[in-house]
């Protein structure tokens, strides 16, 4: 049985709540990724920070990303699976939830993240189709995490 730490790609690292945005720019840019769990002070999840979230809630909108902070853009609870999950609880969530990335959690400690390209290596191709099928059939709700 495939589990979500199976699929997830290792080594997720945090951008602070505190850190500005034009850092975490930086951050993502030395990564290679296009999005970034968001961590408080207490080390615990809060959000995930896209690359769209910075161009669209901040740039956009006319704000400094180096002033706003990561913290500024995570919004409600963010979702997140166990590290034991299996791929179908894994796909069930982010079908469900129409969203594209999530963080894997094992022991209360971040230890990983989902994201399309994971379930493209991962999935059969059939699970792969139904995915994007689901996630992309209906336009995103305001506020919710599409990318």
């Amino acid at each position: 049985m495939t589990t979500a730490k199976d699929i997830m790609h290792a080594g997720v690292e945090c951008v602070p709540a505190h850190e500005t945005l034009d850092r975490a720019a930086e951050m993502m840019r030395d990564m290679n990724v296009g999005s970034l769990p968001i961590c408080g002070p207490d080390d615990k999840l809060t959000g995930i920070l896209t690359d769209r979230d910075i161009v669209v809630k901040c740039i956009a909108m006319g704000h400094d990303p180096a002033t706003v902070t990561a913290g500024e853009l995570a919004e409600g609870k963010p979702f997140c699976v166990d590290a034991e999950d299996t791929e179908d609880e894994v796909l069930r969530l982010m079908e469900s939830n129409m969203i594209r990335r999530v963080p894997v959690i094992e022991e209360h400690m971040l230890v990983g993240m989902i994201s399309e390209g994971d379930l493209a290596q991962h999935l059969s191709e059939d699970k792969l189709a139904h995915f994007v099928s689901a996630i992309t059939k209906a336009p995103p709700s305001p506020g919710q995490q599409t990318s």
